[in-house]
């Protein structure tokens, strides 16, 4: 797959780019042609250059940019093939006290991902999602549902060009920086986890999980899909007591733009699920787009109806035993 192929990664400093970079470099090494990590954090960069320094990695580049600067991008995807865009403001609370901000990363930033891989003839691009897109109740969720729309809807705006795009879309990352997990150590010190609910539940994925999902919608995407894995469940307070059952818990209430259990497939949108045994596919809404004929000719089977995916009707759950072992390797 990666044979003589040049690979961009925007927002290629983050978790996913760091882990995904990592990993592909190891496996395919001695097949690709240039691996470009794209971001607009210098430092990061610099950073992250130190571990994967030319000598060692000669197909490796790193490039300043913002995937707000569309001429910057037309520059960078030059002669690339294929484009993982993780580039985006993720804090739910930052992007509702900076909602145009997060409107211009989220969704400008992805069309200018979009329209930079159609006029450089990219071959795939395969855009990170969220599980706050489905059924969104933040800006950061709605701003993620739009970027999904621009990726799946590019297929209709393509012209004749072989160009596929789809999406992935996944939930929690366990030890992701912002997620549960380092706050929560960090809480340990103080003898106190603040919970917003004793209810609250979430999916989780290991980051290496969330890449091997990307490396297979690179591989088979037909153009238009969102991909969903199926992962466990856990209850957030079943992770501060992994963590240390002895500290105090003190419930603090649900946060604004705060869901309680994490949704990744609405039931609106289980009319176009296809089932794949390990993943689900959401299929386009496009006219010509029929779930029976995707079905005929990719295999897969139909969700049940008024299905809903998310992490509280979920039937994995991680018990304590469970997160204990994920766990063991986070410094405490």
């Amino acid at each position: 797959m990666f044979k003589n192929k040049s690979i961009l990664v925007t927002g290629g400093t983050g978790s996913f780019g760091k882990k995904f970079v990592e990993i592909v470099s190891k496996k395919y090494s001695n097949q690709i042609k240039k691996l470009i990590i794209f971001s607009r954090d210098e430092l990061k960069q610099h950073e992250m250059s130190q571990v994967f320094n030319i000598d060692k990695y000669p197909f490796i580049r790193f490039f300043i940019g913002d995937v707000r600067d569309k001429e910057r991008l037309n520059k960078a995807f030059k002669d690339i093939d294929y484009v993982i865009h993780a580039a985006a403001l993720k804090q739910v609370p930052t992007s509702e006290y900076n909602p145009f901000e997060t409107i211009k990363t989220n969704i400008l930033g992805t069309q200018n991902v979009v329209d930079a891989c159609i006029d450089n003839n990219v071959e795939k691009l395969v855009a990170l999602s969220t599980d706050k897109a489905s059924s969104p109740i933040n800006l950061y969720g709605a701003t993620k549902l739009c970027s999904d729309k621009l990726v799946v809807g590019s297929q209709n705006t393509k012209g004749n060009i072989k160009f596929t795009a789809c999406v992935v879309r996944y939930g929690n990352v366990l030890g992701s920086r912002g997620s549960v997990l380092p706050e929560f150590i960090k809480q340990k010190r103080k003898n106190l986890f603040t919970i917003t609910s004793e209810e609250m539940t979430r999916f989780n994925i290991l980051l290496e999980d969330g890449i091997k999902l990307v490396l297979w919608s690179l591989k088979n995407s037909k153009g238009g899909e969102i991909f969903i894995p199926k992962i466990p469940s856990f209850k957030v307070i079943d992770l501060a007591k992994a963590i240390d059952n002895k500290c105090k818990i003190k419930i603090i209430g649900i946060r604004p733009g705060e869901k309680l259990h994490e949704e990744m497939i609405s039931v609106s949108e289980s009319y176009n699920t296809v089932d794949f045994g390990n993943y689900y596919s959401i299929l386009p809404n496009f006219h010509d787009y029929s779930r029976d004929q995707y079905i005929k000719k990719f295999g897969g089977k139909k969700v049940k109806k008024n299905f809903s995916y998310n992490s509280f009707e979920n039937k994995d759950y991680l018990s304590i035993t469970d997160l204990k072992k994920l766990i063991k390797d986070f410094k405490f």
